[in-house]
């Protein structure tokens, strides 16, 4: 893994170029563009506020804020995850004409993510001001739970990536257990709100305290507590770890897929 990490870093001009190209690709034919990335939260917040805070009662003050502030982390996961099952097959010209770490091509797709992330924190912060939601000097804080959830998204890519070469029905079994794992994650709900077997259940969701390490700062004005910051850590080194070995594994035979 370190020699790949160093093959890596070899080949960063190369990566800075892939994520603008992500980035340009993605919203070329698109009127708005960019745009999206602050619209889509936006346009999702509208409709879930409508449906929790209005209809199903959700209590949770500043119910925006609370919903945006894990919905912008999730929507990076989500997207990061989700392209990287792709990210192989669009760079098969380039993989089969020259040799490059094949990793690059998924951290550059998760990295174009996490710039959609940054993008999408002027909404909430928009949101925050409208609503009269305070700014907390505890978010300065943001940048760990976002390398840390780069991180778990970049182990998952990693192991999502080669897997969905070879087994295409994988995209469209992720894709559905995407949808369950957002609603197995406190996006709209707050935990205190479930019965404590449940809670037990959403605890051992890696995502529920990756999300909380990001929202508690924003929501709550404070830091995350040590228990969130550890299981967090643990959750993205552990995703990274495995997600790299699994892609090591099978990197040899991608060429033969694209």
């Amino acid at each position: 893994m370190l020699e790949s990490l160093r093959e890596v870093v070899r080949y960063r001009s190369l990566l800075r170029n892939l994520v603008a190209r992500d980035l340009k690709v993605r919203y070329k034919r698109s009127a708005l563009g960019v745009l999206w990335t602050m619209l889509n939260p936006l346009l999702l917040m509208i409709i879930f506020t409508i449906v929790f805070a209005h209809i199903l009662r959700v209590t949770v003050e500043h119910f925006t804020v609370y919903f945006l502030s894990a919905f912008v982390l999730w929507n990076f996961f989500a997207q990061a995850t989700s392209w990287s099952t792709a990210c192989l097959l669009s760079y098969g010209p380039l993989i089969k004409k020259i040799y490059v770490p094949k990793s690059i091509f998924v951290l550059a797709t998760v990295l174009a993510g996490t710039v959609n992330l940054l993008i999408s924190l002027v909404p909430l912060a928009l949101i925050m001001v409208v609503v009269g939601h305070p700014f907390s000097p505890a978010m300065v804080f943001l940048p760990v739970p976002i390398l840390l959830t780069t991180m778990f998204s970049l182990g998952l890519s990693l192991a999502l990536a080669p897997l969905s070469l070879m087994f295409a029905d994988i995209v469209q079994i992720y894709q559905a257990v995407l949808t369950a794992w957002m609603y197995l994650t406190p996006i709209v709900y707050p935990l205190s709100a479930l019965p404590d077997p449940y809670r037990q259940l959403i605890l051992a969701n890696p995502m529920t305290h990756l999300v909380e390490a990001f929202r508690t700062p924003i929501y709550q004005g404070a830091i995350p507590s040590f228990h969130v910051m550890i299981t967090a850590s643990v959750a993205a080194i552990g995703s990274l770890v495995i997600g790299w070995a699994i892609f090591e594994h099978y990197s040899d035979r991608v060429a033969y897929y694209v």
